[in-house]
């Protein structure tokens, strides 16, 4: 819980939901006086009867400190933490995905597994806690134009509105639920595909060697299941491989894909 009104709304639908509830509030320590909202989570909890706790996380200076945060943060979180994320949260994000290059996964934008509001505005987020008398904090850093969510949020969401003539939000949330669908389908078939036997991946459709190629990366080699999926251009380097190509090729943080007897493999920097 950051203390804002999504995190507020969440803590107090899930108490009224009949769950066990403990509020986790965890301090960057990236802009003055952010201590002090863990007070504003620790009142809510305490007036809704849930458990509380305060974590601190060191977040060094640096670029891209907004996603270094946010690991940060998800670091610190128990597993299976819920989260406030809205619907407007989501087509933030699909946009965002969108720009980046993200292919079919990234425009599924967020798992709505640990996200219990997502089908909620921010609008109606704000209402709730009006309603409630709860004061949410308002974080000076979600209107800094210096990140690229703020603009989405702020320039390019009301600007597809105007263009479209109506609330694009729902419009891409439902969208992001039709490919995360796909996505799924997509991986069921990828999942009987070996990504070590180069001769299926060159033969196998396109769609599902990347896809292959992809998850067996992530799993055991630069990624880790928690990071970010690698590049299409590591991607379309290890097919390479495993068409013959070449024998073997770099993909990220020192990691290569080599081929020996029609079998691709994953070794380790310095290995």
């Amino acid at each position: 819980m950051s203390g804002g009104a999504d995190s507020l709304a969440l803590l107090a639908l899930a108490v009224e939901a009949g769950c066990a509830v403990t509020a986790v509030h965890v301090d960057h320590g990236l802009r003055r006086g952010s201590a002090g909202e863990a007070d504003v989570v620790r009142a809510a909890a305490e007036r809704w009867g849930a458990g509380f706790v305060a974590l601190r996380v060191e977040v060094p200076p640096g670029p891209n400190q907004e996603a270094r945060a946010r690991a940060a943060r998800y670091a610190a979180l128990p597993a299976g933490a819920l989260t406030g994320h809205t619907a407007d949260d989501q087509a933030e994000t699909v946009l965002l995905n969108l720009v980046r290059g993200a292919a079919l996964d990234g425009l599924a934008g967020m798992d709505p597994a640990r996200r219990p509001l997502r089908r909620l505005r921010r609008s109606e987020t704000r209402a709730l806690c009006g309603a409630l008398g709860l004061a949410p904090v308002a974080d000076p850093s979600n209107d800094d134009p210096a990140f690229r969510r703020n603009r989405v949020r702020h320039e390019l969401l009301p600007l597809l509105s105007a263009i479209a003539e109506r609330d694009v939000v729902p419009v891409l949330a439902r969208q992001a639920d039709l490919a995360r669908d796909d996505a799924r389908v997509l991986d069921d078939l990828a999942a009987a595909l070996d990504p070590t036997d180069a001769g299926a991946l060159a033969a196998a459709p396109a769609s599902l060697a990347r896809r292959a190629v992809r998850a067996w990366l992530r799993a055991g080699g630069p990624g880790g299941a928690e990071r970010h999926p690698p590049d299409a251009a590591a991607v379309a380097r290890v097919l390479a491989v495993a068409r013959g190509e070449a024998v073997a090729c770099e993909v990220a943080g020192g990691w290569r894909v080599a081929r020996t007897a029609g079998r691709l493999r994953l070794e380790a920097p310095g290995g």
